[in-house]
């Protein structure tokens, strides 16, 4: 893989792991459903700003993929993990999020994208057992809130899981900025009805617009396609790394800038959810990834 393309997964995932830092700092304030409804439309309005710059139509033909993407890669997740955020540290929502890996692996054996293997089991064994480590030995205490959260982000990831292979489709037949820009604006109306629900109790502060600020125009627009962007140069295993690379950061952000504590719970549970990613995907950072076929530019 060049260079280049390896420094940008690099970044996303830097940009990526800062999220659960962000959305510490925010969901209290604004609350899941708003904070959810902000980051979407920020990411929104950047995204149809870069459209109209680069002159791209949109490609509503294909607006059911791009619903359907919508909802399990922005909306479930967003909203999940926003509520979990008030609830856990977020290193663990970051480490969580690993296993995404494990229900894409199923999402892609079931649509013909892959194929389960005895390796691949035994990683799904160790991603839930790192999870298991997490909540009964991380730093916080298990309490019924604290379990239903890391649930959450479960399910969250999950949601991700199941929308690889969608999208994997997708970058074939459409542009990346469509894609984008398109399911973004798809996921808006889905927010909507918890946002106005919510909105009496959420409150506003500079920290808290900050950070979603950073959520809707770096890390939910800009990330976003430039992660397809990508994703049409580089293999799909490579295009996997930020999921090696987002829980480091979030751990590290959540440390440095919040105080989060690194029980050894958290250790342990990290790194067999990290060796499962590993395990799923043939991950080896050691061995040269090769260039994909372009499927246009």
């Amino acid at each position: 893989m060049k260079t280049k393309y390896f420094a940008q997964l690099v970044a996303l995932s830097a940009l990526w792991g800062a999220s659960f830092l962000f959305i510490r700092i925010a969901s209290p304030v604004f609350g899941p459903n708003v904070l959810a409804l902000l980051r979407v439309s920020l990411a929104t309005v950047t995204l149809a700003v870069l459209m109209r710059v680069m002159r791209q139509p949109w490609n509503w033909q294909h607006w059911r993929t791009l619903a359907t993407i919508g909802a399990l890669s922005v909306t479930l997740p967003f909203v999940l993990f926003a509520w979990a955020g008030l609830q856990i540290p977020a290193g663990y929502s970051a480490l969580l999020n690993s296993t995404a890996v494990i229900f894409g692996m199923f999402a892609s054996a079931r649509m013909g994208e892959d194929t389960i293997t005895t390796r691949k089991v035994l990683g799904c064994v160790c991603g839930f057992a790192g999870v298991a480590f997490i909540v009964s030995l991380g730093p916080v205490q298990l309490t019924p809130q604290v379990a239903l959260a890391v649930l959450a982000c479960v399910v969250a990831s999950a949601c991700y899981g199941f929308s690889a292979p969608i999208t994997k489709q997708a970058v074939g037949h459409m542009q990346p900025l469509q894609i984008a820009a398109g399911l973004h604006v798809l996921a808006l109306p889905m927010l909507i009805p918890g946002a106005v629900y919510s909105l009496p109790q959420a409150h506003f502060s500079l920290p808290a617009l900050l950070a979603v600020m950073v959520m809707g125009v770096a890390t939910s627009g800009l990330a976003y396609w430039a992660h397809l962007r990508i994703l049409r140069h580089v293999t799909p295993v490579a295009a996997m790394s930020p999921i090696f690379m987002v829980p480091v950061f979030g751990v590290l952000w959540g440390h440095l800038f919040l105080g989060e504590e690194l029980g050894g719970g958290v250790l342990v549970g990290g790194s067999l959810i990290l060796l499962a990613s590993a395990l799923i995907t043939g991950f080896n950072p050691l061995r040269s990834w090769p260039k994909a076929t372009n499927a246009g530019s």
